[in-house]
C-alpha cells in the first residue's frame, strides 16, 4: 500500500488523499494514516513542483560537481559530506562509487556564482582533494517529465 501511494505522489504531489483512495480502492482514512506515517518516518521528505526552466524569466545555472575527498581516520565520508551539504547553495549531495566520492548539484544565478562557490567554499574544505565542475546546458527530461515540447518533432514522416 505504501509503495502504491508513493508511486502516485511521485507523479503528482498535488493529488488529494481522496483521489489516491479512489485509485487504490481503499478508504481515505487508510490513505491519510499511511501518508502521516510516511511523513513522520521521513520516508516522504517533502513535496515539490518540477519547473520547466525554459519558461522562467531568469533561468538558473545548475552546476554538477564531482568531488574527490580523502577521509581521515576520525573524519569519514559522512562528516565531510555534512560540511558540504549544509551550504545553502547545495541542493543535492550523493556518495558515489567510482572515480569521485561525492556528486553535488548546486543552483546559482549564473556561471560566476557557481564557480565562486566551488573556489571559495567547496575547494577550501579540509580533505577535499579535487573537484570537477559541469554545467547543465539544457534539460530534456527531469523526474520522469519531458521538459521540452513533446509534440514537436524534427523527423520527417516515413513513407514506403
Amino acid at each position: 500500500m505504501k509503495n502504491k501511494i508513493l508511486d502516485i505522489l511521485r507523479l503528482d504531489a498535488r493529488v488529494t488523499n481522496d483521489e489516491i483512495a479512489k485509485r487504490l480502492g481503499v478508504p481515505v482514512e487508510q490513505v491519510d494514516a499511511h501518508i502521516k506515517q510516511l511523513e513522520k518516518s521521513r520516508t516522504i521528505l517533502g513535496y515539490r513542483a518540477i519547473v520547466n526552466p525554459e519558461k522562467l524569466d531568469d533561468e538558473p545555472t545548475i552546476g554538477i560537481i564531482e568531488v574527490k575527498i580523502t577521509p581521515q581516520r576520525t573524519v569519514g565520508y559522512d562528516e565531510i559530506a555534512a560540511q558540504i551539504y549544509k551550504f545553502p547553495e547545495v541542493e543535492t549531495c550523493y556518495l558515489l562509487s567510482g572515480g569521485y566520492d561525492l556528486l553535488i548539484f548546486i543552483e546559482g544565478a549564473n556561471l560566476k556564482e557557481v564557480a565562486t562557490f566551488v573556489s571559495r567554499k567547496l575547494a577550501t574544505i579540509d580533505h577535499v582533494v579535487s573537484t570537477t565542475t559541469h554545467f547543465i546546458l539544457k534539460k530534456y527530461k527531469e523526474e520522469c517529465f519531458i521538459v521540452g515540447d513533446e509534440d514537436k518533432t524534427d523527423r520527417l514522416p516515413v513513407t514506403p
